[in-house]
């Protein structure tokens, strides 16, 4: 697990944000254990209390479940994490046009960049035609 943490926000925040990630991005599939509470701390060298609470608030938001004494799991519910998916562009894109507006960027100037960049970052190195 590679999570680097910061100062910026809460701990708790953070394994959260993680986590969705993981799960919209398909790295944790639907169904899969997740490290325990006090192996996760361990891991990460925090405070259990913090990742209890983090797993808490995951599990209200229906993006983890636990059955009993048994090992937390990823949820299978593929509307949770659709909209988790959606909620991570939202964010996303929010932060990307409140950029592109201080700037003072014309929108259209941004679709060829934002183009360009896309395809770089896939790999694909091919120029020029309308995005898709």
């Amino acid at each position: 697990m590679k999570l680097n943490i910061d100062n910026r926000s809460p701990v708790y925040l953070q394994l959260i944000e993680y986590f969705k990630e993981q799960i919209a991005s398909g790295k944790l599939a639907m169904g899969e254990e997740i490290p325990s509470r006090r192996e996760l701390a361990r891991t990460l060298n925090i405070n259990p209390n913090t990742v209890q609470r983090a797993y808490r608030e995951m599990e209200e938001m229906g993006l983890i479940y636990t059955d009993g004494n048994m090992p937390s799991k990823v949820t299978r519910d593929e509307t949770v994490i659709k909209k988790v998916r959606e909620e991570l562009v939202q964010d996303a894109l929010e932060h990307f046009v409140s950029t592109i507006k201080t700037l003072q960027i014309p929108l259209e100037d941004v679709y060829p960049l934002l183009e360009k960049t896309y395809r770089e970052k896939n790999g694909d190195k091919a120029d020029g035609g309308e995005a898709k």
